[in-house]
């Protein structure tokens, strides 16, 4: 797969939000209310003053005091100008009345409150609350040197916090984590290469397939984009591989911000013998636990760079119950899901795709053009009234008045498409870090702790605007073009007046937009090293349930044993008894493959080194191409792996899966239609 970027800069990221209270401690006005009113929806008095702003923001005159990193110093005025006209047509649209302006409240808090929310979020609050909790011993039992001393170091900090404060007595860490010297630490997973989405073997070195079209993970490549590639590795956790801590004050003050597509890198993700997962290829079960495994690598991964890793603390917002806009995306999907079963993307951002990818990829400035404000607040209204009553007439909305609506929607909702928790972190590390591989990195693990339904949303977004993108040549929208227009509707900031600083924040907000865009494929693969870690973890939590289990059942078994004795027949000197999985009549290599959908639902399939999920599903393809019905037959079919040390995996095709039946000899193999 093939990706690139550029440093950007320096940014306070305080994020706008359309229904929480505007209270921010020392801001009293956002940035947007700083600019003159505008009397008048004129496209002409906005574009003045959006030049106006941008002559003021790229005004070189700054006091010496000011600082400017790497990448802010070279911004130009026409380069971000098309950001300003949004931010000014957002505003326009709120002084009409056509959306509410609210702000995000952030809520202040002690060190120690945010190590215990921290510990909370990772799936360990047992350490605060005191309880043994099998869920929490499994999850440390898995976590590798970097990821654990990231756990203490918080553990430490919520300790001597509480202590400092006189609270209830505190446990030592040295007590939970049976150590017993001045510096306690974890016992952790070794470092030695892990399979991909697998077990843990030591010594064995990832395998590679040779490059082809389909053996990497291929984001697309712009003509003009450099040749030179690097590759991306998902087998070691990202904080483990950092060797060497970065030197961010020896970096040139005046490298150059570019705007031009063909400035991104390439990145490739070359696919193992396990192939490559999605998120939407696990349970929702193994995916909880990869949000928590992910806040703490992405913990660790700061600790390793030296950067900080800040986090708002953010007031949570209600919303409304019913309705279309300005409705949690949860809400609405319950409210979809009764109509259509299983759906993921709310049912109205769904058809607002839909229209402008059929009608409005090669409008020339679609996003960018603003449709007309009274036209777009009519057609909102009658959304509201007629969308789920089937009555609304599609015909009658314009292009740009679709996208109007379709950037309405993402500022409206409760909670910030991209949750703002952690994306101060992601900030910060673009002003610390130019390397563009840390800073996708670092990306990944904060796609990884998106909620279910905001994670589902934004690819679908992604892929709208990729395709926009794509569109270029007939529409005028280039890469950084569209996300000049898209960053401004996720972020806003906030200050009493325009000023450098706020220029430096909008570059920054577009280059992750851009990232986001040009490197989603990327994004949207679960890290290999983490689904390793589940695995270990669904294995230390099944032993610890086991133990257990015959713990519970001690008593009754020694009550039993005698009369059990009895019944038992005598067994002959040196008789062995295996355990019920090496008793079945299946012999090793061998996997019993079940398809419910079609006539032959069940076959055992012989596994050698080069057997892959796609040949046993094109196997079932061929034996039942005559019995099975048209609509299995109209079917994607996928070969899931189920059970044993993970909840539910659907396999890549390329996945060897001799490879697969090693990492997890208990798990049962079936063959049905791919989550979509």
């Amino acid at each position: 797969m093939t990706m690139e970027m550029k440093d950007s800069g320096s940014v306070v990221l305080t994020a706008y939000h359309p229904h929480s209270p505007a209270r921010i401690p020392g801001m009293e006005q956002s940035f947007v209310q700083d600019v003159p009113p505008s009397h008048s929806p004129g496209s002409r008095k906005s574009f003045s003053r959006c030049r106006r702003i941008n002559r003021m923001l790229s005004n070189e005159s700054v006091p010496p005091a000011f600082s400017r990193s790497n990448s802010q110093a070279s911004m130009d005025s026409t380069s971000m100008e098309d950001f300003w006209c949004e931010v000014e047509s957002i505003k326009e649209s709120r002084e009409d009345g056509s959306e509410e302006a609210m702000l995000l409240e952030f809520k202040p808090a002690d060190e120690g409150e945010l190590e215990a929310e921290w510990l909370q979020d990772v799936g360990l609050s047992t350490l605060i609350s005191g309880a043994e909790e099998e869920d929490g011993q499994a999850l440390l039992s898995t976590l590798t040197r970097t990821q654990a001393a990231a756990v203490q170091k918080r553990y430490n900090t919520y300790t001597q916090t509480l202590r400092k404060k006189n609270k209830h007595t505190v446990r030592d860490v040295r007590d939970i984590f049976g150590t017993s010297d001045s510096s306690p630490t974890f016992e952790t997973v070794p470092v030695s290469p892990v399979s991909s989405n697998g077990i843990q073997l030591p010594g064995q070195k990832p395998v590679w397939k040779s490059v082809s079209s389909k053996s990497c993970l291929d984001c697309g490549t712009d003509k003009g984009s450099p040749s030179i590639t690097e590759e991306l590795s998902y087998e070691v956790s990202f904080s483990e591989s950092i060797t060497v801590l970065p030197k961010t004050q020896e970096w040139p003050k005046n490298q150059r911000f570019k705007k031009e597509d063909s400035a991104l890198p390439k990145f490739i993700v070359r696919k193992s013998r396990f192939g490559l997962t999605e998120v939407g290829d696990l349970s929702p079960e193994d995916m909880k636990k990869i949000r928590y495994l992910s806040l703490i690598e992405l913990t660790a991964f700061y600790d390793a760079l030296g950067v900080e890793l800040k986090r708002n603390r953010v007031e949570r917002v209600r919303g409304r119950e019913n309705g279309l806009f300005g409705v949690p995306l949860t809400v609405l999907l319950e409210n979809d899901q009764k109509k259509v079963p299983g759906i993921k993307v709310p049912l109205i951002f769904q058809k607002l795709l839909l229209k402008l990818e059929e009608t409005g990829l090669e409008t020339e400035g679609i996003l960018r053009v603003p449709g007309s404000a009274s036209r777009v607040k009519n057609l909102h209204q009658e959304l509201e009234a007629k969308f789920y009553e089937d009555t609304f007439d599609w015909d009658q909305v314009r292009n740009n008045d679709a996208a109007g609506l379709l950037k309405m929607f993402i500022r409206e909702l409760p909670s910030p498409l991209f949750t703002v928790e952690y994306l101060p972190a992601f900030i910060t590390l673009v002003e610390k870090i130019s390397k563009i591989k840390l800073q996708l990195q670092a990306l990944h693990l904060l796609i990884m702790l998106m909620p279910e339904a905001s994670r589902d949303t934004a690819k679908a977004f992604l892929q709208f605007l990729k395709k926009v993108v794509a569109n270029e040549g007939k529409n005028k929208m280039n890469l950084w073009n569209v996300s000049m227009i898209v960053a401004p509707n996720l972020f806003i900031y906030k200050g009493k007046r325009a000023n450098q600083q706020e220029m430096q924040a909008a570059a920054t907000t577009a280059h992750i937009v851009r990232l986001l865009i040009r490197y989603q494929d990327i994004l949207w693969t679960v890290p290999s090293f983490l689904i390793s870690q589940v695995r270990k973890m669904n294995e230390a939590a099944m032993n610890n349930s086991k133990r257990q289990l015959m713990f519970d059942k001690g008593v009754r078994k020694l009550l039993r044993r005698k009369t059990m004795e009895r019944e038992r027949p005598e067994r002959p000197e040196g008789a062995v008894t295996f355990p019920p999985y090496l008793q079945s009549d299946i012999p090793e290599g061998v996997i019993r493959v079940y398809a419910p959908l079609h006539s032959k639902v069940s076959m055992a399939i012989q596994l050698n080194s080069q057997t892959k999920a796609k040949d046993i599903l094109a196997r079932f393809h061929c034996e039942n191409s005559r019995g099975s019905s048209q609509n299995v037959r109209g079917q994607i079919q996928s070969l899931h792996e189920i059970g044993g040390n993970i909840g539910q995996h659907c396999l890549d095709p390329d996945a060897f899966m001799l490879d697969v039946y090693r990492a997890n000899p208990q798990a049962e193999w079936v063959i049905k239609p791919k989550a979509s």
